[in-house]
């Protein structure tokens, strides 16, 4: 492929991994310490994420364990869970704290699969406004005789394909989720 599309090729790669590390972030009945991403603790006063102020693990399917590494911020890490929007109460031990993760009910899962095809859609949106932003880059440089008739649909075919390939990609992304969620 010609190097006039590795910019756009990379922006529409940015996109799909974003979409994955979105995905990552919805609970869907599994333990997964991608979940506490957005969860920031106020640390001495600044926001800090808690996997830079514990170890956090899966202890079994359904349960996270967060062993922070300076007890007195237990009950901050505690505070910050709960304050957060992932809708579980953590249980505190005293040494670390337990998320359990209960199974969603069927409307719960349907609920998940929606937002799945949101965030997709939301990607491929993001995908094809980068085929806009390069198909307007090539008109501007036929109109400018940087390139000629033929190479305009040339580069415009070119670019739909890398638009086709990433947008493919982001429905398998999406598939995969979908059918994690399901499975539970």
């Amino acid at each position: 492929m010609n190097a006039v599309f590795k910019p756009y090729e990379e922006k529409m790669q940015k996109s799909v991994h974003s979409l994955a590390k979105e995905y990552d972030t919805i609970r869907a009945g599994r333990a997964n310490p991608a979940i506490l991403d957005r969860v920031a603790v106020d640390y001495y006063g600044t926001p800090t994420p808690i996997n830079q102020m514990a170890a956090v693990s899966v202890a079994e399917a359904r349960i996270l364990v967060i062993q922070p590494w300076d007890k007195s911020t237990l009950h901050s890490i505690e505070k910050a869970i709960q304050v957060s929007d992932i809708g579980i109460n953590p249980t505190n031990d005293g040494n670390v704290i337990r998320i359990a993760f209960p199974q969603p009910t069927e409307e719960r899962r349907r609920e998940l699969v929606k937002d799945v095809h949101k965030y997709c859609e939301e990607c491929k949106v993001a995908i094809r406004s980068i085929r806009r932003d390069g198909m307007d880059k090539f008109k501007v440089m036929k109109k400018n005789s940087e390139i000629t008739e033929d190479d305009l649909k040339d580069y415009e075919k070119q670019m739909q394909d890398l638009t086709d390939r990433f947008c493919k990609e982001a429905d398998k992304v999406a598939a995969d989720k979908e059918k994690e969620i399901l499975s539970i």
